[in-house]
């Protein structure tokens, strides 16, 4: 009786999985019926612990067990403690290091062990270099073309890359990435039983020691990852993705976002999240006379919150606006959809973004974006180490540890309005859940920025409707441009 239970008890569950099994691939419905790593129940196995309520748990989970790689792989990154004088790597061999002095003028020394602390490196960051030597034979790996160290501005950080399997040494300031390396050293070796020894040698190392001599030295995290390549600022899924895209880095493939990423992502970047849809096929030209025209709403939002990052010194130029989709549900800093308005010229602040996952996706238009190593509140500020153009369709990406701080502005020769859809979710290790965009003002300080809301998007959509429907006569463009959007936001209906 109780084999027969338990075969009709299966035969159900089979039935449920049918309605949300298009939700999931392959691989996870085959390791949650083996009962493997990353599924809460064992179906073809003797315990089968609240598998009645299984399709509900899925529902209200969605995306969260879709994904499972990181998870079976372990963390990407760990917060420290700042008064904590040691920490071990996430995997031994490779990672980086990544922390902050409170004395720019004093030097800074760490250690990178092996397990019995007999060998390894030593670092040292003094104001002019970087130097690194072997701990055993005090042997130095001279890198001709630093010439930085710790630098006297404010807001920067630093880190240091341990890369066993390339074998290199590399240090930076601000994020840990390509762009910011200020010192870098590779080992080379003619004989090959030297290149596998070291690389032995290098894989044993483990633990972070901090000398007692740097007592200004605070630990911020450690990344699981050494820093190899360039990463590729555009998001791509694996049906746009190539042989070559791969093997150039072009795009970064959505595949490897974090779960919170990948989950923003699926939700924004379908074919049908469009503007100009069949419910409102004028609506990007609604927006622009919007903002042309004194008296409508957009163009007066603007004029009000030109105040709204600098109390004493109105800027037009520095504003956008926020429409927010739902609710904030505690997982990001303010509403997690956020569609933003950028007339032709506006800006933001230079700004961080809580160190929380993000994508963006260009909805019309291009917006311009500037992409600095820290945030530094200071009047001179810091260079930014790369500027990009994004237009219509292509999605970035922010992550806790990359991308986080920058500068967005459609440009003064642009033609249209750039439209952006930005969404934002906590990291599932993030227990601090810090609410605020920190920016700098105009003075060059530090300020802290409520994520708010303009309007909600349906409010705002039916706004947008009754004032171009109360516009003024209509010349004979306007009326073939209002059909052709039409015709468009059907044809777009029938083939997706």
């Amino acid at each position: 009786m109780k084999r027969m239970d338990m075969v009709l008890l299966k035969a159900g569950i089979s039935v449920g999985i049918l309605h949300v099994g298009a939700l999931y691939p392959f691989n996870f419905w085959w390791r949650f019926f083996q009962g493997a790593p990353g599924c809460d129940v064992n179906i073809l196995g003797s315990k089968i612990p609240s598998c009645v309520q299984f399709p509900a748990k899925i529902l209200r989970n969605n995306y969260r067990m879709t994904y499972t790689g990181d998870r079976m792989r372990g963390p990407i990154y760990k917060t420290l403690k700042p008064d904590s004088s040691s920490c071990r790597l996430i995997v031994k061999g490779q990672g980086v290091f990544l922390f902050r002095t409170v004395d720019n003028t004093a030097p800074c020394i760490f250690y990178v062990y092996n397990p019995d602390r007999s060998d390894g490196y030593r670092v040292e960051f003094t104001l002019d270099h970087v130097s690194i030597s072997r701990i055993s034979d005090h042997t130095s790996y001279v890198d001709a073309k630093n010439c930085m160290g710790l630098v006297n501005t404010n807001g920067a950080y630093y880190w240091f890359s341990l890369d066993s399997q390339n074998q290199t040494l590399r240090v930076g300031i601000g994020e840990a990435r390509v762009e910011t390396i200020i010192y870098q050293f590779t080992f080379f070796f003619q004989d090959n039983d030297d290149r596998k020894t070291n690389k032995l040698f290098m894989e044993s190392l483990e633990t972070i020691q901090i000398s007692s001599e740097s007592t200004e030295v605070e630990p911020i995290r450690i990344i699981r990852d050494p820093v190899t390549n360039k990463m590729p600022a555009v998001v791509k899924d694996r049906d746009s993705l190539s042989m070559d895209d791969i093997a150039k880095g072009t795009y970064l493939p959505k595949a490897n976002l974090s779960l919170a990423a990948q989950q923003l992502y699926d939700c924004i970047a379908g074919k049908k999240f469009i503007l100009d849809d069949y419910d409102f096929p004028d609506f990007t030209q609604a927006i622009e006379y919007s903002i042309k025209t004194p008296g409508c709403w957009c163009h007066e939002k603007l004029k009000e919150k030109s105040t709204e990052f600098n109390k004493d010194k109105p800027n037009l130029l520095e504003t956008y606006l926020r429409i927010t989709l739902g609710e904030n549900n505690g997982e990001s800093p303010g509403i997690p959809y956020v569609m933003e308005i950028w007339p032709v010229g506006h800006y933001s602040p230079i700004h961080n973004h809580s160190a929380a996952n993000a994508i963006i996706r260009v909805l019309n238009g291009e917006i311009n974006v500037s992409q600095f190593p820290f945030l530094c509140a200071s009047k001179d500020g810091v260079p930014p180490f790369t500027i990009a153009n994004f237009h219509k369709d292509q999605i970035t990406w922010i992550s806790p540890t990359l991308n986080q701080t920058h500068q967005l502005r459609n440009l003064p020769g642009n033609a249209y309005s750039c439209i952006t859809i930005q969404c934002y979710m906590y990291d599932q290790t993030d227990k601090g859940h810090y609410d605020y965009f920190d920016y700098i003002d105009d003075n060059g300080d530090e300020q802290k920025y409520e994520p708010d809301s303009d309007m909600d998007f349906i409010q705002f959509k039916e706004l947008m409707k009754k004032e171009w429907a109360n516009r003024p006569t209509q010349s004979a463009m306007d009326i073939i441009g209002s059909y052709y959007n039409r015709i468009k936001a059907i044809i777009i209906g029938w083939v997706f």
